[in-house]
């Protein structure tokens, strides 16, 4: 089955449904993209201190599948931000993916006190416009960070990733992506397995439909228009969240999941995280 795609705001299309490796080591993460890519994903995400691109970059290659099928996205470090360590940085890591052409670069934290993210952004536009990558974008940013990325910089982002899942909504944040053209990316769609998926009301909602709490909530993001990027190791799982266009939430079972949210936080807070 293919995964429906988004039309990020330079018209380039990505698959909304994504396969990511954080906290995967790079042996593993080889093995966990091969299973994903013959489970049928297409869109694989990873990042500079996930230290598995080497591995990822392996998988691709391997996998037999045309580079034009694949959509894989990759992440800028906080310790490589300013205008010159990024341009470095975003060659070693085309070098680890063993790529020519990056679909997706994402800036991994606005680190504001540090100050760097607009020399940083700046890198982003510059290989943009040497059509290294097809698009760019950031994670984790605010809106503060954004508003000034917007004011003070040339390229709109195409994504912000930021953390999402239902006891972690972000609506207000969602609102300022749709009015700016910038697409919804959520980690941790699934709560990282800290008690999400064992709510009554998702087990309630999954029964109806035949399907598992993590296909509801998978199943909710892409109804809510996020473009989402579940984490696993294991085989039955990667088919399990990639099993998700086969039904459809009814309008009662998704007001029943936007009450869930509790505001809970699972990672950093974007505002004053800062680790190099």
């Amino acid at each position: 089955m293919s995964t429906p795609h988004v039309t990020l705001n330079n018209g380039i299309t990505m698959p909304q449904l994504g396969f990511g490796v954080w906290q995967v080591e790079d042996d593993e993460a080889e093995r966990a993209v091969k299973v994903a890519l013959e489970t049928g994903y297409r869109s694989i995400d990873t990042a500079r201190i996930y230290d598995n691109e080497a591995g990822t970059g392996r998988a691709l290659r391997a996998s037999g599948v045309p580079r034009e099928e694949l959509f894989v996205t990759t992440k800028l470090w906080n310790s490589d931000q300013g205008y010159d360590s990024t341009l470095r940085a975003f060659d070693a890591s085309m070098e680890r993916l063993g790529l020519e052409r990056l679909d997706l670069y994402l800036m991994h934290w606005p680190m504001p006190s540090r100050d760097l993210y607009l020399d940083t952004w700046r890198a982003f536009e510059k290989i943009y416009a040497d059509g290294r990558v097809r698009a760019i974008g950031v994670s984790n940013f605010t809106v503060p960070a954004l508003t000034r990325l917007l004011d003070e910089g040339e390229v709109v982002p195409a994504i912000n990733q930021i953390e999402l899942h239902p006891d972690l909504q972000q609506s207000e944040l969602r609102a300022f992506h749709r009015e700016h053209g910038i697409h919804t990316e959520a980690w941790s769609p699934l709560g990282q397995g800290k008690g999400l998926l064992d709510e009554p009301l998702l087990r309630r909602i999954g029964d109806a439909h035949g399907r598992t709490p993590a296909q509801v909530v998978l199943r909710w993001h892409l109804q809510i228009g996020n473009v989402v990027i579940p984490k696993s190791v294991t085989p039955s799982r990667i088919a399990e969240n990639f099993d998700v266009f086969g039904f459809e939430l009814t309008p009662e079972d998704m007001a029943a999941i936007g009450e869930m949210d509790k505001g809970n936080r699972l990672g950093p807070d974007p505002a004053t995280f800062d680790l190099m």
